[in-house]
Parts: structure tokens; C-alpha cells; sequence
């Protein structure tokens, strides 16, 4: 029975949020008459689908909650449908901060997440670079839990029953039966810095395409991932093209059934340590240090070059300060080969 519930708010991006999932569903095992109302990005809900206690209110930042006015009117439609005592902010951004001031000003007491922007800031500078591991995402909210009088540790199995049968249609699409392997990859990711050279990748594809046993699946989404993709498919056997065909959940539930996923630093990383698939992740311009590693994931794996100028930028969105992107250039791919190839192994 649920006593009370507790407003949690996290909008975006889809790998913060798929990061809050170990944290919300570990809450909830630790207090069971605690309920969560989540705010989040409407097409994240598959995310809490699975969870007793959690109310998904999709918030639509670009239509029905659109600016400060949009803000007030959640404000309004929270206060007339649904009773919490406390607001735990996860995001702390303009919108959160809005929300929150209307909340303190009801008399709801409020929790925000330290993001370590400082921290950051120093560990991407040019000059005065303090190179070391900050607290994880994850880390950061469970403070936020514990400063609203709520400390737990971190208790998840993932978010898929690893030993679940793939659903009988998503086995006919994907061909689920003809292949002892299947390697995952997501060669996408928002920024630039963050993108390994498309080469490089196909390199990687060729290499296991050989492999008769082993299939490849790739994860992307958009007119361009799409065109690039058609490419290798028609160029590699075992290859096949996820982009546009399947749901979120979908998507999930094959990654569980995958060995491995290669990944740059984006969301198909989270998404794939929620349902506890080893991820070999690419890291250029943005680093580990900054807090935003796999969960679950082991640190052998990822690949990453060690320059001086790493890591330049947290998201990966500012331009080189080299001009030639040697974080991700100078990658060998027999590196990316290798950690594949271990985990295939069960090394």
C-alpha cells in the first residue's frame, strides 16, 4: 500500500533518464509504501513501464508545457491530480528551477541534484585540467535521495529478466535462431566528438560480417543513420538494419538477447546496461571522469586514447581544439576488434 509519494524529475537526456532507472527502481525496493510520481519525457515511460508504485506523467516540453507559462500550467496540473510530499530534482535546469520555485512557494519542500559543474568545468579545461574521476551520475542521485531524507544503495537486476525468451515475432524479424553470436553496434551519437570515423566502424563490421556464426544488428535512428546503414547492409552479410522498425521496448528486448554493443558515449549505452549487456564504448572528446560511464559496465572496456587535451568537452559538442579530432582518428581498430572479440569469448 502506498502511504505517500515522492515527485522525481528528470526530462531528459534518454541516457540521464535511462540512469535514473537503477536509482528510482532500487528506492522503491528500499521503502515499499513509498510511491514515485515521474516526470520525464513522454516517449521514455517503456523506461518505468515495469514498475509497481511509479506514476509517468509525460511532460511535453515543446507543445503542452512549452516555456515558464508551461512550467506553471504542470505546476497546476500536479497540484489537481496527484498528492506527493516532497520534489526530488534531477535534472536542475531552467524548467526544473521554475517548477521547484512554484513548488517551495506551495510549501512542498524541494531537493536538487549537484551536478559538479565546477568539477567539470576544471576537467575539460585547456589550461588548468584537473584530470580525475568525479562522481557518477547515479552517485549524484542518490545524494539528491538522501538529502530528502531517503539514503539506499543501489539493488538492480536490470530491467529485462536476462534468462526472458525474445518475443516470437521480434525472433521471424531478426532472424533470432540462425546465429551462435550477435553483436550489436550504435556508431551514432549526437556531437561530432563523440562519433568514431564511419571507417573505422565499417572496419569493425566487415571483420565480424566474415564470422558465419555471428550476426551484427545496428542501433540508430534519422534519414542519415538510416542511408549509412542500407550501405553496410548491402555490403556485409549477417548485417542488418534496426533503424525505425522497433520500439523502445523492442529495442530493449533484443539488446538483451545481444552479446555485446559497441557504442559511442550516447543513450545506446545506458540502454544497454539496463538490461545488462557488456558494452565495448567509444570515448573521443568526452571521457569516463565526467560520471556518465555505463552502469554496471567494466571499465577495461572502453576505448579511449590517452592525450593531454582529453577530455576537452563533457557532451562532446565543442569543436577540436587540435582541428583534427585525434581522440577518435588515431583509434586503432583492432582495438575496438580485440575487446569485441574478448567479451564474445566470455574473457
Amino acid at each position: 500500500m502506498v502511504e505517500k509519494n515522492l515527485l522525481v524529475m528528470r526530462l531528459s537526456a534518454m541516457g540521464d533518464v535511462a540512469m535514473t532507472v537503477p536509482v528510482i527502481a532500487s528506492f522503491l525496493q528500499a521503502y515499499p509504501n513509498i510511491g514515485v510520481i515521474m516526470l520525464s519525457t513522454p516517449r521514455l515511460s517503456t523506461l518505468f513501464e515495469g514498475m509497481e508504485r511509479v506514476t509517468f506523467v509525460p511532460v511535453d516540453t515543446k507543445q503542452t508545457y512549452k516555456g515558464t507559462f508551461g512550467m506553471v500550467k504542470l505546476f497546476n496540473h500536479l497540484r489537481r491530480n496527484y498528492r506527493f510530499e516532497k520534489m526530488v530534482d534531477l535534472h536542475d535546469v531552467l524548467r526544473s528551477k521554475i517548477l521547484r520555485t512554484i513548488l517551495r512557494a506551495s510549501g512542498k519542500p524541494v531537493f536538487v541534484i549537484d551536478k559538479g559543474r565546477s568539477e567539470k568545468k576544471r576537467l575539460v579545461s585547456a589550461d588548468n585540467k584537473e584530470k580525475k574521476q568525479l562522481k557518477s551520475s547515479i552517485q549524484r542521485y542518490l545524494e539528491v535521495f538522501e538529502k530528502a531524507g531517503y539514503p539506499f544503495q543501489i539493488d538492480f537486476d536490470g530491467l529485462i529478466d536476462k534468462s526472458a525468451p525474445l518475443p516470437t515475432q521480434l525472433e521471424k524479424e531478426i532472424g533470432a535462431n540462425s546465429y551462435a553470436k550477435r553483436v550489436a553496434m550504435a556508431p551514432f551519437a549526437q556531437h561530432k566528438g563523440k562519433i568514431l570515423p564511419l571507417e573505422k566502424t565499417e572496419a569493425v563490421i566487415a571483420h565480424f560480417a566474415a564470422q558465419e556464426d555471428t550476426q551484427i544488428l545496428l542501433f540508430g535512428g534519422g534519414k542519415k543513420e538510416s542511408e549509412v546503414f542500407d550501405g553496410w547492409v548491402a555490403r556485409y552479410p549477417h548485417t542488418l538494419s534496426l533503424a525505425g522498425k522497433f520500439t523502445l521496448m523492442e529495442e530493449l528486448q533484443i539488446l538483451n538477447h545481444c552479446d555485446v554493443l559497441l557504442s559511442m558515449d550516447s543513450a545506446n549505452m545506458h540502454l544497454a546496461s539496463l538490461v545488462r549487456t557488456p558494452v565495448v564504448s567509444i570515448w573521443g572528446a568526452t571521457h569516463p571522469f565526467a560520471g556518465f560511464y555505463g552502469y554496471g559496465q567494466h571499465p577495461d572496456h572502453a576505448v579511449q586514447l590517452d592525450l593531454p587535451c582529453r577530455p576537452c568537452s563533457i557532451y562532446g559538442k565543442e569543436p577540436c581544439r587540435r582541428g583534427d579530432y585525434a581522440c577518435l582518428n588515431n583509434i586503432d581498430n583492432s582495438l575496438i576488434i580485440n575487446k569485441i572479440s574478448d567479451i564474445l569469448r566470455g574473457k
